[in-house]
C-alpha cells in the first residue's frame, strides 16, 4: 500500500503551499495533480499582484513553489484523482491505482468556462485571458473585449477601462445580468461599449488573437482587438468529490475559512472552496490553513 499521512490533490498554489506546511510539520507528502503544476497561474506571462514580486511569470512561480515543495521532500505525481473514500485510512483511487493517507486536502482549483470555439485553447496566454488584475496592464492603451455579463465581466471592463483605449462588453442576453449599481457605472465610462444580444462566433488571428467575429439580430461585425477577457464564469473541479464532501448550489466546497469538510479529515484550500476572492494570496493562505488543520487532525488519531 501507498500510505502517506497526508494526501494533497492539485498542484496549484494553495496545494503546493499546503505540501511545504505539511512537509514543515514533519509530514510525509503527495502532491497529485492531473494537469498542470502551478495551476492556472501558468498561463499568466506577468503577475503583479503577488507579495514579494514586483513582478513574476505564473511559470516562474509555479517552478518556485514546485522546487520548494520538492525540496522538503514531498513526492510529486501526475495523477488523476478519480474519488476519496473515507476510513481509517482515506483512500484516493487515481488512473493509476489507489493511494492511502491519513489525511487527504482537496485542493483541485476551478476551469473557466470557454466559449468551445475552434482556436480558443490555443489563444489562451497569446491574446485569451480572464483575470483583468492579472494581465490588463499587457493591454494598456489598447483595445479589448470582454465576454460576459455578470459581476465579474462589469468589474473586469471597469478595471480594463482605466487602462484602455476601448473596451467592448460582449454579452450574449439583451440585458447585463449584474448589479445594476455596476450596470449604471459602465454607462458612464465613455470609453467601454456595450454590445448585447451578441454572441462569439469566432476568433481571429494566427499565433495571437487579433479580433473576433459576433453575431446578433442586426448580423454579422468583426471586432479588431489587442486581447479579450473571458468572464462566463468557472466550474469547480469537483464532480469525482461531490457525492463524499458537502458541495454547495454552485459545485463549491462548502467549508468557511477554516478549510474543513464535513467528513473528518478531509480539507479543502484554494478556488474550489466556497469564497469570494480567488486570487493567489488567498489560495496560499488556504493551503497553509488546510495544512495545519490536517497536522492538528493527524494528532488526534
Amino acid at each position: 500500500m501507498n500510505i502517506y499521512d497526508i494526501i494533497i490533490i492539485g498542484g496549484g498554489p494553495a496545494g503546493l503551499t499546503a505540501a511545504v506546511y505539511a512537509l514543515r510539520a514533519n509530514k510525509s507528502v503527495l502532491v497529485m495533480e492531473k494537469g498542470t503544476f502551478g495551476g492556472q497561474i501558468t498561463s499568466s506571462p506577468k503577475v503583479e499582484n503577488i507579495p514579494g514580486f514586483s513582478m513574476v511569470s505564473g511559470n516562474e512561480f509555479a517552478d518556485k513553489l514546485m522546487e520548494q515543495a520538492m525540496s522538503l521532500g514531498a513526492d510529486i505525481e501526475c495523477l488523476e484523482a478519480l474519488s476519496v473514500t473515507d476510513g481509517d485510512l482515506k483512500k484516493v483511487t487515481t488512473d493509476e491505482g489507489d493511494y492511502y493517507a491519513k489525511a487527504v486536502i482537496i485542493a483541485a482549483g476551478t476551469r473557466h468556462r470557454l466559449l468551445n470555439l475552434p482556436k480558443e485553447e490555443d489563444f489562451i496566454g497569446n491574446g485569451i485571458s480572464f483575470c483583468a488584475v492579472c494581465d490588463g496592464a499587457f493591454y494598456n492603451g489598447k483595445t479589448v473585449a470582454v465576454i460576459g455579463g455578470g459581476n465579474s465581466a462589469l468589474q473586469e471592463a471597469i478595471l480594463l477601462s482605466e487602462t484602455c483605449e476601448k473596451v467592448y462588453i460582449v454579452q450574449n442576453l439583451d440585458y447585463f445580468t449584474g448589479e445594476e449599481k455596476l450596470i449604471e457605472e459602465i454607462k458612464t465610462i465613455p470609453n467601454i461599449t456595450p454590445i448585447t444580444g451578441a454572441v462569439v462566433t469566432s476568433f481571429l488571428g494566427d499565433e495571437s488573437l487579433t479580433g473576433i467575429r459576433i453575431q446578433s439580430s442586426g448580423g454579422e461585425e468583426t471586432l479588431a482587438l489587442n486581447g479579450m477577457f473571458t468572464a462566463i464564469g468557472l466550474i469547480p473541479e469537483l464532480e469525482a468529490f461531490s457525492s463524499l464532501i458537502n458541495v454547495n448550489s454552485y459545485g463549491y466546497a462548502d467549508s468557511s475559512e477554516d478549510c474543513t469538510t464535513n467528513v473528518d479529515g478531509i480539507f479543502v484550500a484554494g478556488d474550489c472552496r466556497s469564497k469570494r476572492i480567488r486570487q493567489v494570496a488567498t489560495a496560499v493562505s488556504d493551503g497553509a490553513v488546510a495544512a495545519l488543520a490536517a497536522v492538528d487532525y493527524i494528532k488526534t488519531l
